[in-house]
This record gives structure tokens, sequence and C-alpha cells, in this order.
């Protein structure tokens, strides 16, 4: 990669500039691992579907370990805002490295970057998980919710609940 053209994408991912595309901080994804990961092409697609409106964003994150999930999007390989046209979204996460991915997609109605809860701690936003696992009282965990994603592209379905 030209030293001039690396710069350029070291700052758009540093400023989160691409669109529905955010790196997470930290030091678990730096933007050299981002880059040099740029080279493996692969590509993960959620169909996620079942929204009851088209309100906010589709919020989707993946997580390449069981740390953080599902919850805290700081620990997420990657995360951001999708939209939302009609009753399903797209969510297209390019330039992964092949592995083992948790994925979750929520329905951010109000854009406030979290999954609403009412006072019994009851989700009052859709949610949903890789391989659609039966839900409880609580999200599964990262293995029942996790995908293998392998090169060129993977694509997997998401049912939206709501409770």
């Amino acid at each position: 990669m030209r030293a001039a053209f690396r710069s350029f994408v070291i700052l758009a991912l540093g400023l989160q500039v691409a669109p529905g595309l955010q790196v997470a901080p930290g030091p678990r994804v730096s933007v050299a691992t981002q880059l040099s990961n740029m080279d493996a092409g692969c590509t993960l697609v959620v169909h996620a579907t079942g929204f009851r409106n088209q309100k906010g964003a589709a919020g989707g994150a993946i997580y390449s370990s069981p740390e953080g999930w599902p919850s805290k999007t700081a620990r997420a390989y990657r995360h951001g805002p999708f939209p939302i046209l009609g009753d399903h979204a797209t969510l297209t996460f390019d330039h992964l490295p092949p592995g083992r991915y948790g994925v979750v997609v929520i329905h951010d109605e109000n854009s406030n970057r979290k999954l609403d809860r009412n006072f019994l701690g009851i989700p009052k936003e859709g949610f949903g998980f890789a391989n659609n696992p039966r839900v409880g009282l609580s999200a599964p965990n990262w293995q029942k919710a996790s995908i293998q994603v392998n090169c060129p592209v993977t694509e997997t379905q998401i049912q939206i609940l709501y409770k």
C-alpha cells in the first residue's frame, strides 16, 4: 500500500469516516491490525429481518472473542449503525480476517446506541443473534451466537425478536 494512501486510511479509520463502519478503540484491534486485515478480504453479510418499523437504525456488532459479549461495544471487533429498509436490514462487515465471530443486532429505535430496557430489565427494543438461538432471560453465550467467517463472503440470517 502506498504511504500516502495508507496515511489516508489510517486517518479515515481513526475518525470513523467510513460509512456504517466503526473501529473499536483500544489495544485489541489496532489500526495497523485493521490495515493488515484489509488484505484478508473476507466479508460478513448479515441479513436481519423482522423489524417492526423503520425508526432509528439496526445496530450491529461482531466480537472475535467472548470478551465484552454482547453489550460492551468498545470490546467489539467492529460495530456500527445500518439503515432499516422495510422490515429488514443488511449489515456488511468488510476486510475481516477469517475466523469465528459472535454477531448481535439490535433495533435501536431511538438511535441512542444501546438496547433500552424497562424497569424489570426486559428489552424494549428488538434484538437478535447469529444462529438465532433461543433467548430466555439473558443473552446467549458467545459460542452459541458465533459463526465461522470464511473468504471471500459469508452470509447469515438473523431474526429480530421483541419481548
